[in-house]
């Protein structure tokens, strides 16, 4: 094989991914390789003017320009990430394929010519269908891990809870595919993926769902985590469904940050005019206000000036989110949160805070990842800095609303123990008991 990269032709291959399946598309007769098989959208890199060339810059156009093409989906989707390049099929031509994730919000696929098929399916189907060459270890090059989930400031817990379950599912269903399935792998595993975002217990507590579940056979782990995925995609569409039901017939709402079940609260509205907090740090309320703008009328509120907007702005009611909520009912979302709800009780608003029954915590320890220094402060001056990413907001201020409608502080409570009683897989369900002999069955 030869260490050349010139030497190899470069092309694409783009994994869409919709909740936690992605895009298959099975290749036609009229493509010039690996006819009737199944494959990500792909297709050939055409490199730019020589002057200013980018490869990665080439890359990424290329995977644009097939999406469109090959799906009439680009619109929808939105690039995640993009992976080292691998060399595919050296046996014919060394291909040195670039793989994309991009995230997409529609799955109404507009085929071309170059695909017969096409199906929206769990990643780990490629392990068991005649795929195009490497077209697993092309997807592991973009799938969520460990370090993912960990290092995303970009999205809420409810997304990276069935980001943590995948990262469980693949790791089982690759191990199983071939042969060497073993389960103090996966409990490692699981114990790292539990300890990623300390801040978020959705993941924690989805990762015992599945591991409890399992009670010890690594063979199920694949068939747990697609059914915990499966629910907690159904939980978030249900918590939005019950909080636009209680929010009623509200013209005019507030929220901040970015959520993805309160995005689904307001959709769900017939909304006059969204007030959105610009959300420091990070400024998620920016962007949030940018995607509403298309079907309501926004106001962008500074937080400095969210009281005021309270005050003096006719706000119907308030739609917040919830990272965590404590045994005892306390909210755990973005800093803002706190002095939004207290705000709004004094101006009479009525708050709502909506989040899946696997939020709550299993303790009554938050984590409210503090910010470095010099994210807030570069001078010379000796002072401290306090900035918080998350604060707490008093049990009672705003309403939780789950998936089963709103939750006091009691059935809280009654959650944290399921929760406490589902992590103690992790007392029993090790080698030393005697459950890696499903492990050895290979």
């Amino acid at each position: 094989m030869s260490d050349d990269s010139a030497d190899r032709t470069p092309v694409v291959t783009c994994f869409l991914r919709s909740d936690a399946e992605v895009l298959l598309v099975r290749r036609s007769e009229a493509v010039g390789s690996y006819a009737g098989r199944w494959g990500g959208v792909a297709g050939h890199v055409e490199p730019g003017p020589e002057e200013d060339g980018d490869p990665d810059r080439d890359a990424i156009d290329a995977a644009r320009a097939e999406i469109e093409e090959e799906t009439g989906l680009l619109d929808a989707c939105a690039l995640v990430r993009g992976g080292d390049p691998l060399v595919v099929d050296p046996d014919h031509g060394e291909w040195l394929a670039h793989p994309f994730l991009f995230d997409c919000d529609d799955r109404s696929v507009e085929t071309d010519g170059k695909s017969v098929d096409h199906e929206w399916v769990a990643p780990t189907e490629i392990l068991g269908r005649e795929t195009v060459p490497d077209l697993w270890r092309s997807y592991e090059r973009v799938a969520p891990t460990v370090e993912t989930v960990r290092e995303d400031r970009e999205h809420g817990a409810a997304y990276l809870s069935v980001r943590a379950c995948e990262v469980l599912r693949n790791r089982a269903a690759r191990a199983v595919s071939a042969g060497d399935a073993d389960w103090t792998d996966l409990v490692d595993l699981a114990r790292d993926l539990r300890a990623a975002r300390p801040s978020m217990p959705a993941a924690a507590n989805r990762v015992n769902r599945v591991m409890a579940a399992a009670e010890g056979d690594p063979r199920a782990v694949t068939d747990r985590a697609s059914e915990v995925i499966a629910d907690a995609l159904a939980a978030a569409d249900r918590a939005a469904e019950r909080a636009a039901a209680a929010v009623g017939d509200a013209d005019r709402v507030f929220t901040l940050s970015r959520s993805g079940t309160v995005r689904a609260v307001l959709d769900r509205l017939d909304l006059e005019r969204v007030y959105v907090a610009e959300s420091r740090p990070g400024g998620e309320g920016v962007g949030v206000a940018q995607s509403l703008a298309a079907d309501a009328d926004v106001t962008l509120v500074p937080d400095a000036a969210v009281a005021h907007a309270l005050a003096t702005e006719p706000v119907d009611a308030a739609v917040v989110g919830a990272d965590a909520v404590l045994p005892d009912g306390r909210v755990i979302n973005k800093v803002g949160t706190r002095a939004a709800a207290l705000a709004a009780a004094r101006e009479s608003v009525p708050v709502y805070a909506v989040a899946a029954r696997d939020k709550v915590r299993a303790d009554a320890e938050p984590d409210l990842e503090p910010l470095p220094p010099g994210a807030v402060y570069g001078g010379d001056a000796d002072l401290d800095v306090l900035a918080p990413t998350f604060d707490v907001t008093p049990a009672g201020d705003p309403t939780l609303v789950t998936e089963e409608g709103p939750l006091g502080p009691g059935a809280v409570a009654a959650v944290a123990r399921e929760a406490r009683e589902r992590a103690r897989w992790d007392e029993v369900g090790t080698a030393d008991d005697g459950a890696s002999d499903h492990g050895a069955e290979r």
